[in-house]
């Protein structure tokens, strides 16, 4: 765990020279009289240092009085008041209201909490041991009939654990653009979840929202794009909650880059510095989608966002989480992101993980006792907290918590089987659906009439071990195809290794990513295994070789099929875009085979530009993180069995220099102990960076090829008749925000045809092109996969809410819907839109 030295810096209690405030409602607390006291206990905490156990200040001089240089002799910052006022105070926390939906959860929470002692109540607002292996378990009151709760990982399957299904990761799901079957996924999810006793799924991951295109952890998240990140965060939100198992949406907010996301030594956590324009617009936005989907917990991250701490960041929590999107359930730390006592807790965080131990427990109890944290403050901490666990229904004939979670799998334990037969076609499907395919030359696939196939590359078989052992095993994190040494010295902070220094997971195919995201593997077909019995099934010869970087290849092969990864974890950024010895193999396979099909499963953007042109590379599939039934999936799409429907998720550039933020920022210059990291690209990052800049990419975001192909026509574009179209919002807040931010204004409708001979399924988009200054030139604001049969058509849908069609306006703190004529444009990706019609607001 991080030191946790820094109170004043994590308070967020700084003047400001604007107050945040609300338009729609009363003045800002802190400008009342009660809020400005609270503010100024806060201050006078942290100025005097009277809670020692709480603050654990050093003593240390002032940076005038003793300036430290860098060799160039340079003056470094050393102290956290040099960034006092950054972050606006927002106090107090706000307490849950129990509106609409939560109001029966919010009264029995309120009934129950009222029977707790004061250590009772202080016990529920951190992680503790228990025999069972949850990351995080919450205790029991038995006395009050509450039987405790199990968190555990993560957002694409349930992790460190036997007996459950690897799911497709994020990144997958986003490029299947589905929401039903994102849904059927959570259901799935959720259910496995639920048999194993765990009370809280630490995911999904809409945070990093994939701003740093080296980032370690995008592969957790669906898209690059906030409003396909919504759509599907929503869908996830409803389905795993609707089946008794309350999600922890994360990192919250602005968490988009590995390196430097902990403090260490005289290192402080990298700050995200965001705008407000920004963070509402982009940043915040799935989160948004999250909340009015009624997510019941939020995880605040690990770095700082304009140099506040997220776990003690009052403007994020108390702000804009609590009080702009009235959410109603509970904030948990990210594991060890509590850097410190009553900063946090006034700044709204709710319960802390893994313990409170350092700065919480018998501190927090103290703390309570002498006023410096009101008890109301404490008691809403575990009303949100027992509420969401009255809202999902998990008292009563929820499992035992942790009850199939064993503490040692290498031990004799009870066998829980949290799979559900019922939902293989949902692994098969989710994985098919995630594969995009973006070069298919001479009709190159589907593959037919194969007498000799040759196929190439480390990432076509399993891993030597698929095996749990005793401690931090490389199964339990997603690590067993990669350098463990390399994996430990980002993600545990090992040394004698260099983390992000190997671009691709050499020792065999992945399913997922690394680290607490990964999946656990019971049951995997990997790509050979499933190829082998298709060629075993057609009578086709098969030739391969996994190891050699300069293989020898069959001249008389009818297709070669080369397997490479891209990987990615948690701990550490990605070393680069592209590595030279998996292009090194592939243009050494086409020089020699005339019929080369390229196969990546990536964690992220991978560009293709030192082979993709080479004439005998005839197809290139991106299969990113597909979960268990990889192999199966990509057989059906080589083999026609499926027709492919993914699209991109994000862009692929023609070189790195394309991007607007390639990799993480780094400590440098006066920063060097505090790391910053502007994000003066604003909303422009991803397509709407190449847009403004008119590059021209090596695939754009949105694009997948098909085996057929389709056509649209007929687009309509109808105002409602019954909505008000006032220039900002009226409606109370509810989950999500002002309520007439939902609001339907716009109906679009277009027809999509199959224009081919095979049937197949079609992601139509609609990009929105707003008429305010400083706006993209078209947003995503809409899209439906209908699936056709060969010359059939039908009549998609879009629907624009007023959130959909508004800015966010920085001066009356609201979603502005700006007058004048807006563009929309519908089309098969965002750099191919056919149909073109305007509205005017």
């Amino acid at each position: 765990m991080a030191s946790a030295t820094l109170l004043s810096h994590k308070a967020s209690a700084r003047h400001s020279t604007r107050s945040y405030r609300d338009p729609s409602g009363p003045p800002s607390p802190h400008n009342t009289k009660k809020g400005i006291a609270i503010v100024i206990l806060v201050i006078l905490i942290i100025i005097g240092g009277s809670l020692a156990g709480l603050a654990a200040l050093p003593k240390r001089k002032s940076q005038s009085s003793e300036p430290i240089k860098d060799e160039h002799g340079n003056i470094i910052i050393t102290d956290d008041v040099y960034f006092y006022g950054d972050s606006e105070p927002i106090y107090p926390s706000p307490s849950m209201t129990g509106q609409g939906a939560w109001a029966e959860s919010f009264k029995k929470a309120k009934q129950l909490v009222g029977r707790l002692t004061l250590e009772e109540k202080v016990r529920l607002t951190a992680g503790s041991s228990s025999n069972t292996s949850c990351p995080g378990f919450l205790p029991a009151v038995q006395r009050v009939g509450f039987p405790g709760m199990c968190l555990a990982d993560a957002g694409n399957g349930l992790r460190g654990t036997d007996f459950v299904s690897s799911w497709p990761s994020g990144i997958h799901v986003g490029a299947s653009w589905n929401k039903k079957l994102t849904r059927t996924r959570g259901e799935g999810m959720g259910r496995e979840f639920r048999t194993k006793g765990v009370n809280v799924l630490l995911g999904p991951v809409v945070g990093p929202a994939g701003r740093v295109v080296l980032g370690g952890r995008n592969w957790e998240g669906f898209s690059s794009d906030p409003y396909l990140a919504g759509a599907l965060v929503r869908e996830t939100v409803q389905a795993v909650q609707g089946v008794g198992v309350i999600t922890s949406t994360k990192h919250f907010v602005g968490n988009e880059q590995e390196t430097n996301r902990n403090p260490g030594g005289d290192l402080q956590s990298v700050s995200s510095n965001i705008d407000d324009r920004t963070m509402h617009e982009l940043y915040l936005w799935p989160f948004q989608d999250a909340v009015h989907a009624g997510t019941g917990n939020i995880m605040c991250s690990y770095q700082r966002v304009n140099n506040s701490y997220g776990c003690a960041n009052s403007k994020t929590q108390n702000g804009l989480l609590k009080t702009e999107l009235g959410f109603q359930g509970w904030v948990v730390s990210d594991w060890g992101a509590q850097h410190a006592g009553v900063a946090t807790a006034l700044a709204g965080m709710d319960v802390v993980m893994p313990n409170g131990d350092a700065l919480w427990g018998e501190h927090l109890e103290d703390a309570v006792k002498n006023g410096s944290i009101p008890e109301s403050r404490l008691e809403d901490m575990i009303i949100r907290t027992i509420a969401s666990w009255y809202q999902m229904g998990q008292d009563e004939d929820f499992p035992p918590p942790g009850v199939g979670m064993a503490i040692d799998l290498t031990k004799p334990h009870r066998i829980v089987d949290g799979r559900n037969s019922s939902f293989r076609s949902t692994l098969l499907d989710g994985a098919v659906e995630g594969h995009v395919l973006v070069k298919n030359n001479r009709s190159a696939l589907p593959l037919k009439d194969l007498k000799l196939l040759s196929i190439f590359g480390y990432s076509a078989k399993n891993p030597d071990v698929n095996n749990p052992t005793g401690g931090l095993s490389p199964w339990l994190f997603g690590a067993g195809s990669f350098d463990y040494e390399e994996f430990g010295a980002g993600f545990f902070s090992w040394s004698g290794s260099t983390a992000g220094k190997t671009a691709i997971a050499f020792n065999g195919t992945i399913y997922s990513g690394g680290g607490s995201g990964a999946t656990s593997q019971s049951l995997v077909v990997a790509p050979f295994d499933a190829i082998v019995q298709q060629a075993y099934d057609d009578g086709t010869a098969l030739l391969w070789d996994f190891y050699s970087g300069q293989p020898d290849v069959n001249p008389v092969s009818d297709a070669c099929l080369v397997f490479g990864n891209a990987y990615a974890t948690e701990g550490a950024d990605r070393p680069g875009l592209r590595d030279d010895y998996t292009d090194g193999l592939i243009k050494h396979v086409a020089d020699r085979c005339s019929n080369t099909i390229v196969v990546l499963h990536n964690a992220g953007i991978r560009l293709v530009n030192q082979f993709a042109d080479h004439p005998n590379v005839t197809g290139i599939i991106f299969a990113h993180l597909p979960g268990e039934a990889s192999g199966r999936a990509l057989v059906s799409i080589l083999y026609g069995q499926s027709n492919p429907s993914g699209k991109l998720p994000y862009t692929v550039a023609r070189n790195e220099k394309d991007y607007a933020v390639l990799g993480p920022d780094k400590p440098e210059g006066i920063f060097a102990r505090f790391p910053q990291s502007n994000f003066t690209e604003g909303v422009f990052v991803d397509y709407r960076h190449f847009d403004a800049q008119n590059i021209e990419p090596r695939y754009p975001f949105g694009f997948g090829l098909s085996y057929t192909t389709f056509g649209y026509s007929q687009l309509s574009v109808q105002r409602s008749s019954e909505a008000n179209f006032y220039e900002y919002p009226i409606g109370a807040v509810v989950e999500g925000g002002q309520e007439d931010l939902w609001d339907i204004l716009v109906t679009v409708e277009a027809e999509v045809s199959n224009t081919g001979d095979v049937a197949g399924a079609e992601v139509a988009q609609l990009y929105l092109g707003i008429p305010a200054g400083g706006a993209p030139v078209r947003q995503l604001r809409g899209f439906e996969k209908p699936f056709l049969n060969a010359n059939s058509s039908e009549t998609v849908r879009f629907e624009l809410t007023r959130r959909d069609m508004s800015v966010w306006d920085v001066m009356t703190q609201k979603w502005r819907l700006v007058r004048g004529e807006y563009k929309i444009e519908v089309g098969g990706s965002s750099r191919d839109l056919p149909l073109v019609g305007t509205v005017t607001i």
